[in-house]
């Protein structure tokens, strides 16, 4: 299999081998596979017929009911993560004393202990996600509640490691989650959608910071705002532990024929439906000699050393801009909405054209060149325009990675080690992203808006030059085992009819990375 080859394992007995022994009948109804699918055997067999409007009705009800609560989460996760950008300038840096790289420090440990704790995205597997999802989000909600009772530095300090323990529980898991419950053509744009609650958790944190900063209450406005942000979270938590599924066919909404679609969508992907239990732990050490894994993981930490430093310093280069602290806080909003709506088209589109390459290239350029504008330009409006690009750069970027991990790996284990390995490289980016906008360089940043421009940049380089490594690994594979034209045709003697598979999205001779 060229160069990857000595990276995975070798092809299921449930592939294309098993598919030519299957009944040829083009269609059974759902209420025949309810008495033949009692048995994986038998789920197998009939999964390749099941009437495409049903399987388009599984999905829609799984858009409707997983993705907007995962999505709920990641929102409020990262307002919780991401406010203390707005506490900042809303008083709290007088109020603990923020002098020196204080400030710095509390962004700092929360990356530390982020990526300490990153391991903790393989207990979406192991563990019931309902169960674990309530965990982690009872925990951190709770700790950035608590933030508003902190009277110093240090308590801070506690409290921002506490925060990143419980939150690198969560976020970095949810696109392995959503792996479980759609395809490899349709994760994407789901994990656009999850993901661009980044952008848009942002939006609203500018929003709400100038509203409440904007007033004047009775205990300080950045104490107040911790207050606000932080107890939306704790009443989320009895909505996860009812309302999460553990996997398709456990969804209490889906009738039981419905049901049996979405086992039959599991046999479809990895061969079988049973997906949370324990891991592979050769496949552990596959994917971490797997250079896939690490060409990925590299891109993600060029493009959080962008991602992490925008929402944080983003109120301060404004307000040295020129704005007072409150239009500050309200001119954060419009870029990150636009981020927003970028992050889930540039999802959609390549979802669709299964070319995540070149959309990583074009979006890598034009964050890089909004940085550049806050690099070089002295402007206000200039400057204010590479906001908007440099935010709808980034945030798609990460957007667009993450499925890419999900797709280039062929078992679900191997999915949870790229995914871990992806954020335990990728969120060492914080660390150099947060220490590169010290207070000596404002109000232009320019050392800091160069980095984050290279960084962007590489990123681009990054992808274009995965993106040939997996056409020249493609290639090597039609070679060994024959194009999917050329597999229909010996198998039908029509080169345009469907391709029957199982297990599709693990290592096989259907198996194909995505570009």
């Amino acid at each position: 299999m060229g160069l990857l080859s000595k990276f995975e394992r070798d092809p299921p007995a449930t592939t294309t081998d098993y598919v030519d022994k299957v009944a040829p009948s083009p269609r059974v109804d759902v209420e025949k596979a309810r008495g033949d699918i009692q048995d994986e055997g038998n789920a197998v067999a009939h999964h390749h017929h099941v009437d495409p409007e049903a399987e388009k009705r599984v999905v829609r009800k799984l858009d409707w009911r997983v993705t907007p609560l995962v999505s709920a989460l990641y929102l409020v996760s990262f307002l919780d993560r991401s406010n203390i950008g707005n506490a900042k300038i809303a008083g709290m840096s007088v109020d603990l004393d923020l002098t020196g790289n204080r400030y710095q420090w509390l962004l700092n440990i929360f990356y530390i202990s982020y990526i300490i704790f990153e391991f903790q995205v393989i207990m979406w597997k192991i563990m019931p996600p309902h169960i674990w999802a309530t965990i982690v989000v009872l925990g951190w909600g709770l700790i950035a509640t608590l933030q508003a009772a902190t009277f110093s530095w240090s308590a801070e300090m506690v409290c921002r490691f506490l925060l990143g323990v419980t939150e690198a529980g969560f976020g970095p898991g949810i696109p392995y989650l959503l792996s479980f419950f759609y395809l490899r053509h349709e994760v994407g744009l789901r994990c656009g959608i999850f993901l661009s609650c980044a952008p848009l958790a942002t939006t609203f944190a500018g929003a709400l910071a100038y509203g409440i900063t904007s007033g004047h209450a009775r205990i300080a406005n950045w104490r107040l705002l911790f207050l606000v942000e932080g107890i939306p979270t704790i009443l989320l938590v009895p909505v996860v532990f009812f309302f999460l599924p553990d996997s398709p066919d456990k969804a209490r909404f889906l009738t039981e024929d419905e049901k049996l679609i979405a086992k039959a969508r599991g046999v479809r992907q990895v061969g079988t439906h049973e997906r949370i239990g324990g891991v592979v732990w050769k496949d552990i050490g596959l994917c971490l000699l797997d250079p896939i894994a690490w060409f990925t993981a590299l891109m993600y930490f060029s493009c959080n050393v962008s991602f992490s430093s925008l929402p944080v310093f983003l109120p301060t280069i404004l307000q040295d801009m020129g704005f007072t602290a409150v239009n500050a806080q309200g001119l954060t909003a419009p870029p990150y909405f636009v981020s927003f709506l970028v992050t889930i088209g540039s999802t959609y589109i390549a979802d669709r054209t299964q070319q995540r390459g070149y959309m990583l290239m074009f979006l890598s350029c034009i964050g890089g060149i909004g940085y550049i504008l806050l690099a070089t330009c002295e402007s206000v409006g200039a400057r204010y325009f590479g906001v908007f690009l440099a935010a709808s750069g980034i945030f798609p970027c990460i957007a667009n990675i993450l499925p890419w991990v999900l797709n280039n790996q062929g078992s679900d284990t191997r999915r949870g080690t790229g995914i871990a390995m992806l954020n335990l490289i990728g969120q060492c980016g914080p660390l150099l992203g947060t220490n590169v906008f010290p207070t000596t360089q404002s109000p232009r940043y320019v050392e800091g808006m160069a980095i984050c421009a290279a960084f962007t940049f590489f990123n681009g380089f990054l992808a274009i030059s995965l993106r040939t490594l997996l056409k020249w690994e493609n290639k090597k594979l039609d070679k060994k085992y024959g194009s999917q034209i050329d597999r229909i045709a010996s198998r039908t003697g029509d080169p345009k009819g469907p391709e029957s598979v199982v297990s599709e999205e693990n290592y096989g001779p259907t198996f194909r990375y995505i570009l």
